[in-house]
């Protein structure tokens, strides 16, 4: 809106009627002061100004209202709020607010005031008076009571007894919709203060229909866990329903590879709830706070006779390096929200999106040094992560599962600013030897990748899958065939490096020729064959070394057949006979696969028409 006035007007008075004709009117508004072309002045309504205005307002109706959801925002009884310091561990809402409040939140971590508003990236929470009416004073048909009294309620696990209270703000389960690093997505939230953020019928409900929308949306799921199961006094009408518990693993699978699934362990999270993190794509624990388990250290008592703390049973170290459960452990909960910022840079919202790029930075360090990175004996140890640390841009490399199956490493990291998933063997895990826990871990990380559109890097230097009595109970041959299965199976651009000795099937699992790679690159230390010379030697030639008397002479032969061997597993005769695509000199290899995961971003690949595969 133009708006003249008279020549004499100054700078500020025409300012002054600038801004408030903007408030009245809630339009724009330029002052000119004369004939001039230029305005003396600008204004933009503010935010909250509205055309027309009149004189009414909320009435006790909304005060009530207001009142109300304040008393929610409270959580269970106060007690149950006041020991959740001693546990390390904050408050739902705080919690909340630490993750999307942006920075430093809108009351900051641990603070009352976080409750006094929504935090500021989340955009609407679902469900807030589910179960109103089992225990507010204002709920119909309620006469008084304060909410405060000590029954004590009932959960699938040890901490029941210890969460009771009428109060029963929300069912004890959060669920809405925000945006996290930039990014929109679905949360769920348990209220530990609400019967040890045990599940009923009314945050059961909640939950499922959040994830019934992110299979609508095409946004990706944060469950921010810290539940001890199901509410066993109120099992009636949510557990074995059609819409009950049950129904959360089913929706998990429906959602499993389409959008990713995140999920934060800050509590003991036992039977039914112990589900969600192992269904989720990736799971974060906590140290000194997390823990699940199918049943909790009582009932195992009970059941086995056993007894055990809930550390060992199903605390961070048993899941990160025995059971391979958890992706990620992290020290506090600020902790865990840098480490799931971090992993979800890598990650698209949806199948068939790519996921995010970003700009490219330098590696750490000089491609140059990978020559000598890499030893010429294909014994002796290296850390794959120096090798990484000389492709990867710098500051990308994120491990996952690093203290499971540590002869396999599995990472993310960015090429030339493309996110790439990386399986490496491990030279100084056990030569790199593929055995079953690394095999069960390359295969879901590989099968992860593949549902997320994440290209695939293999760095090959293994001797092959180990080979003994104890792998064969521990199921090699299945865990390897799985591995296998998803090298073959995955679609998303491979590229394979060989790095150094590829012998044996351990160059069918590291996505060798025959896996319809997009490339197969050699170094010069590199070497494929069935197994290696000392152990090829000692096979086909045992009895014949064994024959010569001669000491001196017995090793002179020994030594030229194992040369003779080396020539026949050379990576140049491998180019020579094009079983790879090319050698490349090592310090040009971060470029080199730079220019080839640019080239193939778009390739397409079938699978044969199917239902599904039955291997994993």
């Amino acid at each position: 809106m133009k708006v003249h006035v008279g020549a004499a007007a100054t700078p500020e008075e025409a300012e002054a009627i600038a801004k408030s004709l903007a408030e009245h009117l809630g339009v724009d508004v330029d002052v000119h002061v004369g004939g001039s072309d230029a305005p003396a002045a600008s204004a933009e309504p503010p935010e909250t100004a509205y055309p027309l205005d009149d004189d009414r307002g909320p009435t006790d109706r909304e005060r009530d209202l207001r009142a109300e959801i304040d008393d929610i925002l409270e959580g269970g009884p106060e007690k149950y709020r006041e020991r959740l310091p001693e546990r390390g561990k904050l408050f739902v809402r705080d919690r909340l607010d630490l993750w999307f409040g942006g920075e430093g939140g809108t009351g900051g971590a641990g603070d009352a005031s976080a409750t006094e508003s929504d935090p500021a990236g989340i955009h609407f929470e679902d469900g807030k008076f589910a179960a109103f009416d089992d225990w507010h004073p204002n709920a119909p048909g309620r006469a008084g009571g304060d909410g405060e009294d000590d029954r004590n309620g009932e959960s699938g696990g040890d901490e029941g007894t210890e969460a009771g209270g009428d109060r029963l703000p929300a069912d004890g389960l959060l669920t809405g919709a925000a945006e996290f690093e930039g990014r929109d997505v679905h949360f769920m939230a348990n209220d530990f203060t609400v019967k040890a953020g045990s599940m009923a019928a009314k945050g059961v409900e909640k939950f499922l229909r959040m994830q019934q929308r992110a299979l609508k949306t095409g946004k990706p799921v944060l469950y921010l866990m810290d539940s001890s199961g199901g509410r066993i006094d109120q099992q009636t009408g949510f557990f074995a329903n059609r819409e009950g518990i049950g129904k959360y693993y089913y929706n998990h699978s429906m959602l499993s590879g389409a959008v990713p699934q995140i999920c934060v362990l800050y509590g003991p999270c036992i039977a039914g709830a112990a589900y969600t993190p192992v269904f989720a794509d990736f799971t974060v624990m906590v140290e000194g706070m997390s823990a699940m388990a199918i049943a909790s250290p009582r009932m195992v008592k009970m059941v086995t006779g056993e007894e055990i703390e809930m550390e060992d049973l199903g605390g961070p170290r048993v899941h990160a390096e025995e059971s391979g459960s958890a992706d990620l452990v992290a020290r506090d909960e600020e902790h865990a929200r840098e480490l799931v910022a971090d992993l979800i840079g890598y990650l698209p919202d949806s199948a068939g999106e790519k996921p995010p790029k970003r700009e490219t930075k330098p590696p750490k360090y000089s491609p140059d040094g990978i020559d000598e990175l890499i030893p010429e004996s294909p014994n002796r140890a290296y850390d794959a992560r120096d090798l990484l640390d000389r492709i990867a841009d710098a500051e990308s490399v994120f491990e996952l599962k690093e203290g499971y199956g540590p002869e396999i490493l599995t990472a993310f990291c960015r090429i030339d600013g493309r996110p790439v998933g990386v399986v490496a063997n491990q030279p100084t895990e056990r030569s790199g030897a593929i055995f079953p826990d690394a095999a069960e871990k390359a295969a879901e990380f590989i099968w992860t990748c593949d549902a997320y559109e994440v290209p695939l890097l293999y760095l090959c230097d293994t001797p092959g899958f180990m080979a003994g009595s104890q792998v064969e109970k521990d199921a090699i041959l299945e865990k390897g065939k799985k591995m296998i299965y998803a090298t073959s199976s995955a679609t998303v651009p491979k590229q394979t490096v060989v790095v150094r000795k590829a012998y044996g099937a351990g160059i069918y699992a590291m996505g060798g020729p025959a896996y319809d790679p997009e490339s197969v690159i050699g170094l010069p230390s590199g070497e494929i064959g069935i197994m290696g010379p000392e152990a090829a030697i000692n096979a086909v030639y045992a009895r014949k070394l064994a024959a010569i008397d001669d000491p001196e002479e017995r090793a002179e032969t020994e030594a030229r057949l194992r040369e003779e061997y080396r020539e026949d597993i050379d990576i140049h005769r491998m180019a020579s006979e094009v079983v790879i695509d090319e050698i490349v000199p090592p310090s040009t290899l971060r470029e080199e696969l730079a220019a080839r995961f640019a080239f193939y971003e778009d390739v397409t690949k079938d699978l044969p028409d199917k239902k599904h595969g039955t291997v994993i």
